[in-house]
């Protein structure tokens, strides 16, 4: 098992979420950096992780770290840098896809504990429209779009991810649908970020930006035809 942290200027935080993450699972720890100014995969590679140059984009990020993770990880997880996932976790999200029960697990936010703060209206808003949206499409009913997510490799590259961007998340959980992956959401707990500014809830700029690529995304993919086998 691999696990890929994306990180952009997580320097204050990113120490803490690899200590975090339970020594069983900490084998593989990737961290796939956007361009940090802070010393971000500084702080990363003094914590124990294989720090990588991934370049801009979010999704960039997530495809690079899957791309190096080692050969015989056969799951792959993936949490974000800014500590409110709680990696301590991992086995919860893991466990059903390293056992074959299922191909893809996600962490709910919207249906956990959220410590108070940890997400802004629009953001809860925004994660209830997307799963009606793909239940609709698909008959797959999320609740969010949580970072926090384990993956069956195999199963990864059939669906063929070409989004960069913060649509990323969306994109792989449409087309796990589309392609009647065995998919399970569990609720978790939630914190607020550990420190820095996030890059998408910080900021009006942020929330456009990443809303945007998102609502793209969906109609792309909904378009689009779906993943050869």
């Amino acid at each position: 098992m691999s696990v890929i942290i994306p990180t952009l200027n997580e320097a204050e935080t990113i120490g803490a979420v690899l200590r975090e993450i339970p020594r069983a699972y900490a084998g593989d720890l990737i961290v796939a950096d956007g361009g940090s100014s802070d010393g971000t995969p500084a702080a990363a590679a003094a914590a124990g992780a294989r720090v990588i140059a991934a370049g801009r984009g979010y999704g960039r990020a997530c495809a690079a770290g899957a791309a190096a993770a080692r050969p015989e990880s056969r799951v792959l997880v993936f949490l974000d840098g800014d500590g409110a996932d709680r990696g301590d976790l991992v086995a919860e999200v893991a466990g059903p896809v390293l056992a074959g029960e299922r191909d893809l697990v996600l962490a709910s936010r919207t249906r956990g504990a959220r410590e108070p703060g940890a997400m802004l209206w629009h953001q809860v808003l925004a994660g209830r429209l997307a799963g009606f949206g793909i239940g609709a499409l698909y008959g797959v009913r999320y609740s969010d779009m949580c970072a926090f997510r384990a993956i069956d490799r195999a199963a990864l590259a059939r669906l063929r991810l070409r989004e960069m961007t913060y649509g990323w998340n969306i994109e792989m959980q449409m087309q796990a649908a589309r392609a009647g992956l065995r998919i399970a959401e569990l609720p978790l707990p939630y914190r607020c970020r550990a420190g820095g500014a996030s890059k998408v809830a910080g900021s009006l700029s942020g929330t456009l930006r990443a809303g945007s690529r998102i609502i793209a995304t969906f109609l792309r993919v909904a378009a689009g035809p779906a993943p050869r086998p």
